[in-house]
Parts: C-alpha cells; structure tokens; sequence
C-alpha cells in the first residue's frame, strides 16, 4: 500500500528548474546567483543544476564553516566546487559567532540558538556577496524541509529563490542519482551541520522517506487517518508529521500585518 503515497521525481524537473533560474536571474537583471555550500546533497545540487541552467561562470559558491568543520568535508567541498567550474570562496564564520559571543553573551549549551545563530550569519555573509556581485541567493530548502519547518526564519530559510522548493527530499536524492552526483554526497546522512553529530533525521524523530510519505498525503488533502490506513502504520506516527506542518505554519508565511486600509499588503494585496 506505501506506492500508493509514494513520491516520485517528475521527468521535467531538471528542464523546469533550469527554466526557473535562468527566468528570474534575467528578471531581476542579475549577474547570476550565490548558493551556500554545506557538502550536503541540497547545496550540492542547487549548485550543478544553477551551473547548468546560467553557466559556472555566473555561479559562485560559498562554503561557511565553523571552527568545528572537519578538513576534510571543507575539502571536499572545494573540490566540488571546482568540478563544477562555479566561482568559489571559503569564508570561516567564526570570528563572527566569537563577536556575537562578546556582544550577546554565548548560548552555552542551548544548541537551537546556537544553530540558529549560524544560519543567520551564513545568511548574513551571503546577501553581502550577492550585493555587492550582484546576484541572487538562491536557496537551497527542499518542500519536506519546508512544509516541516526545518529551517531557521532568516537563516538559511531567508532567500531570494528556492529552486528545489516543491520536490520532496527523496526526489532530491532521485534527482541527484540521475545527475551523477558525487557518491560521498549521496551516501552521507541528511544534517544541517548545526553541531556536532546533529542529523536531520535523528533531531526530527522520523525518517524523511516516511515523512515524505505522510506531507504526500497531506498534499492530497487525505486526513491523518486515511494516510496512517494506506501507510499501514500507528496513527500517532502520522499525526506526529502532521503536527509539524501546522506548528511551524508561521515559517512558510510573510509576517502578519492588521488589516486598516482598503488593500493590506499579504492580506488582500498580493504581489
């Protein structure tokens, strides 16, 4: 019964997120685009799929590690990098995360602030990039991350462009397989790199092929109840996804503005 909320790479895809960026760079009469290198799958592909669509040349990549990045995956990052052609900077965070200490006191143990102070700042240093070289950050959040609320508001959830913003996080590792990309970025366990050992799927309690599962069904409009029937699984397991898209509900939406005048901005003026 699971192929029945099963999600699948659309055979357009690539053709259709080359047709996006090229689209909204021109638009927004952009030089090309900045993507934050992690070394996860994400980056990785918003990154050759951006190569592809505008050309290497007008791609630059940002790898932004903390002092806790392992040499290796910061090499590996820039070997990435280079194989794509895209232009390619390092830019260590953490005389910034020691500046914020000295100004904010440090979070100490509290790794959720911690985090979301990391992605902010990475946020931070890619927008001054894409100023100054005129480009567009561009995104690399996919629709489980989204729908799930697992990023940080005005971290890496602050973007201009979210290419891999409607496929599900197992259409990414389809859509990886089906561009070749590295194995080693395939094969590693989805995280954020937030802390050491964090992965996502150990800090969300499930794993993204049976949430994927779940935010499909959801996508359809089937209650829980019908998704944990045709899944074939407890309903609180369901519920426990479920729950997710609504509590963070506020992520995927502009801020609220009281409604005073004839047309209000995101309430019935929508650009």
């Amino acid at each position: 019964m699971t192929a029945v909320l099963e999600p699948r790479l659309p055979p357009y895809a690539r053709e259709v997120i080359s047709a996006f960026l090229q689209e909204h760079v021109t638009a927004a009469h952009a030089q090309g685009c900045v993507v934050g290198l992690s070394g996860g799958i994400d980056s990785a592909l918003v990154a050759r799929l951006a190569a592809d669509a505008l050309g290497p040349q007008r791609v630059t990549g940002l790898s932004l590690p903390d002092a806790r990045a392992p040499a290796a995956l910061r090499k590996e990052i820039a070997e990435y990098a280079t194989s794509l052609g895209i232009r390619f900077r390092e830019l260590p965070i953490t005389p910034i995360e020691d500046a914020f200490d000295q100004a904010l006191g440090s979070p100490g143990d509290d790794m959720v602030a911690r985090g979301n102070r990391k992605a902010r700042i990475r946020m931070a240093l890619l927008y001054e990039t894409a100023h100054k070289e005129r480009l567009l950050v561009t995104g690399t959040g996919n629709k489980s991350e989204l729908l799930l609320g697992y990023f940080t508001k005005y971290g890496d959830g602050g973007v201009d462009l979210l290419p891999l913003g409607d496929l599900y996080k197992t259409s990414i590792f389809a859509l990886g397989r089906e561009l070749g990309l590295p194995k080693s970025i395939l094969d590693a366990p989805p995280t954020a790199g937030l802390w050491e050992g964090q992965t996502d799927e150990q800090e969300l309690g499930f794993t993204y092929a049976f949430a994927d599962r779940v935010l499909l069904g959801l996508e359809r409009l089937l209650h829980p109840e019908e998704i944990a029937e045709k899944l074939g699984v407890p309903l609180p397991e369901v519920e426990a996804v479920s729950r997710r898209v609504e509590t963070f509900r506020h992520k995927r939406r502009p801020p609220p503005i009281p409604k005073l005048s004839q047309r209000t901005i995101g309430v019935d003026w929508r650009d």
